[in-house]
């Protein structure tokens, strides 16, 4: 077998090769080697960083048209190759290859949007309580920022942390997650040759521990923002505020999906399967919980039985298949002994949770889903970021809701009912940062801001023109005759 093709850093407008490399395996064929990618240490870090901050001046004092007209350009690639980039997407991650060409779209689309930002920069000029002086009120960028994203979105959430800070003028240090390097190494690619100048765009591919940290604790880097666990996220937000650093969270979630009695059966069954199994259920949006009130309680839980049975568990690239294998080997385990955990806790399982043999050596695992789960159980309460999704049973609304905001997290919250005045009700009471009404918890738009509330997130919002929050700085000036 000949060696994968190597893949190095971006460093200053240039490929820089590394001391080691890592391989990239297909979830789905483990046979499969993606590539090898560079794997950064922490001096490389350093020299990605030194890039963007000698870049920084010129470009955020660059030309608007030209920040739009490179984004554009980045964004219109990405369309172009929406199929070649959706298939090492899902090669790499294990998505379906249909949700993996959407969110290569959607990471185009992104980049559009982000072109158009750069044409609709806006601020105050306001008369001052004193005669003769005016006061303008502009935003600047922040300068050098340090993006570290997660692998569950390995091209998505990248462009919606790259776009936006270039196009507010500042310059980056890219690092991906060490499971899918590909599609980063795509994107870089493809913001390489857009017309950036040199050291405006970093990517510095490797561990957390030696590429984070370098990233997190440099003093050369003006802000962070990172998607990922909560642990981590939290040594990151307490690294940035003792130097003073701006800092963004995205975190976890324990998200709850409400089905009331008036709900249409079928549809929320549906909203329900698509909420907490689609993509594998590695999604921080997905709902894990599903809180059923009891005069539906009994039928839902039969529906969703019957509708688990039709869903079809294989490889990402085969066609006709719903759910494609979990990321890899470690998240695997994680998920099977979080479906120990619950079975040993009492809680029913209803369907699925065994392993699923297909022709490729893959981390297949059917959606498990279970039944007579209580609030206090361990899989009512914590993260498991796969496949699995339990029901909690309760007397009406009014508990429904309380429990929906029993949780330490607050990213998204769903309720299925035909009663517009539950919906509104709990639109306005759910502790949440995103309500979905009659919808999966799992489907944001890009032109709208994304985020959560108490332990799910931390910071301002992300995309859209909220991105802007985080992104630049406020300047106020005063100007008199």
């Amino acid at each position: 077998m000949t060696d994968p093709k190597r893949h190095n850093h971006y460093i200053g407008g240039e490929w820089v090769a590394a001391t080691a490399y890592s391989a990239n395996i297909n979830p789905s064929d483990l046979n499969d080697v993606i590539g090898e990618y560079a794997q950064a240490d922490a001096a490389q870090v350093q020299t990605a960083i030194d890039a963007a901050r000698a870049a920084f001046p010129a470009w955020s004092t660059s030309g608007i048209q030209a920040r739009s007209d490179a984004l554009d350009k980045v964004g219109s690639e990405i369309l172009a190759r929406k199929e070649e980039l959706g298939t090492l997407l899902a090669r790499e991650e294990g998505k379906t290859l249909p949700e993996a060409i959407g969110e290569v779209s959607r990471a185009g689309n992104i980049f559009k949007f982000f072109a158009g930002e750069c044409l609709r920069l806006s601020g105050d000029y306001l008369p001052s309580v004193r005669p003769g002086v005016h006061v303008e009120v502009t935003r600047e960028a922040l300068g050098v920022v340090g993006l570290i994203t997660p692998w569950n979105f390995p091209i998505a959430i990248p462009a919606w942390k790259i776009a936006p800070a270039l196009a507010y003028g500042n310059c980056v240090v890219f690092k991906p997650a060490d499971l899918v390097p590909g599609c980063a190494w795509a994107l870089a690619e493809i913001i390489s040759r857009a017309g950036f100048p040199a050291g405006v765009f970093n990517l510095v591919m490797g561990s957390g521990r030696v590429v984070g940290d370098a990233i997190v604790h440099s003093p050369k880097v003006d802000g962070v923002s990172f998607t990922g666990s909560v642990g981590v996220g939290r040594q990151i937000a307490i690294s940035c505020v003792s130097r003073q650093a701006k800092v963004q969270l995205e975190m976890g979630g324990k998200n709850p999906q409400v089905i009331l009695d008036d709900a249409d059966l079928k549809q929320a069954v549906e909203l329900a399967v698509q909420s907490a199994f689609y993509s594998t259920g590695q999604r921080c949006t997905a709902s894990s919980r599903l809180i059923v009130t009891a005069g539906i309680h009994d039928k839902f839980v039969e529906a969703m039985a019957e509708r688990m049975r039709s869903i079809k568990v294989g490889h990402a690239l085969q066609a006709g298949i719903d759910i494609g294998p979990v990321v890899s080997r470690v998240q695997l385990d994680q998920d099977l002994g979080y479906i120990d955990i619950a079975r040993n806790e009492g809680a029913r399982l209803v369907a699925g949770g065994s392993l699923v043999t297909c022709d490729t050596e893959g981390y297949f695992l059917a959606p498990a889903l279970f039944a007579d789960s209580t609030a206090d159980m361990r899989i009512s309460r914590e993260e498991v970021f796969g496949p699995v999704a339990n029901i909690i049973k309760v007397a009406d609304y009014e508990a429904a809701l309380a429990m929906a905001n029993d949780t330490e997290f607050g990213l998204s919250a769903g309720i299925a009912t035909t009663s517009l005045k539950y919906a509104n009700h709990f639109k306005r009471h759910s502790q949440a940062g995103m309500v979905m009404v009659n919808l999966p918890t799992a489907g944001v738009d890009y032109h709208v801001p994304f985020g959560g509330r108490k332990g799910s997130s931390y910071g301002s919002r992300e995309q859209g023109r909220y991105a802007q929050e985080f992104y630049t700085v406020v300047k106020t000036s005063y100007i008199g005759s």
